[in-house]
């Protein structure tokens, strides 16, 4: 593969932010779908830790399935920039009725309570945004790198808690992305049409 990680990061990002809202809403509800029955074949136990994101720059919309995860009494976390460090992240409970305030990207986070932070992890599951995925299950973010340095030790322990799962449009997926040694592969991907797993 001859495009770089930029390129394919920008042509992708491009092609999901012309997604139509009807496009965008329908993909939304498969991903419901989708990911309710991959809970029920793995015969997960009730009030599962799960991380997950706010949609943010046409990623595939997890406000359905925020409301069905909810419903079912798992126990929800949105990731907040770390405040000392400021290049990994904490995951902190998110309710209906959660103060929340605007991150340096513009998305929504909850406001810091240090009594509802969950450690990485005693997370069963951590959903996770990307720009692009390939075949083999590698990862492409925004190019923070948030994600792989928050996991980099539970990575090297190999750690099978959480249960990482990404979450895309199908659009999203490439043939083969061009990988560095900090990536953290991805154990399943999740798209509207498919579930991937590795």
């Amino acid at each position: 593969m001859n495009k770089n990680r930029a390129e394919i990061r920008s042509n992708i990002r491009s092609a999901r932010n012309k997604l139509t809202k009807s496009q965008q809403k329908s993909a939304a509800s498969s991903l419901k779908v989708n990911f309710t029955q991959h809970l029920k074949q793995l015969k997960t136990a009730p009030n599962l830790n799960v991380g997950i994101y706010l949609t943010n720059d046409g990623e595939l919309d997890t406000s359905l399935l925020i409301k069905e995860l909810w419903n079912k009494n798992h126990l929800l976390h949105l990731p907040i920039i770390h405040p000392f460090n400021g290049t990994t992240l904490l995951f902190q409970r998110y309710e209906k009725n959660s103060p929340m305030r605007v991150n340096r990207y513009g998305i929504f986070e909850p406001k810091l309570n240090c009594a509802q932070i969950c450690p990485v992890a005693e997370l069963d599951m951590l959903l996770m945004p990307l720009v692009a995925f390939d075949d083999n299950g590698n990862r492409l973010g925004m190019g923070g790198g948030y994600y792989d340095k928050t996991l980099a030790s539970l990575y090297q322990q190999n750690s099978y808690s959480p249960q990482l799962i990404g979450l895309a449009h199908d659009c999203q997926k490439v043939d083969r992305l061009p990988i560095e040694a900090w990536d953290v592969p991805l154990t399943t991907i999740i798209t509207p049409s498919k579930t991937y797993q590795w």
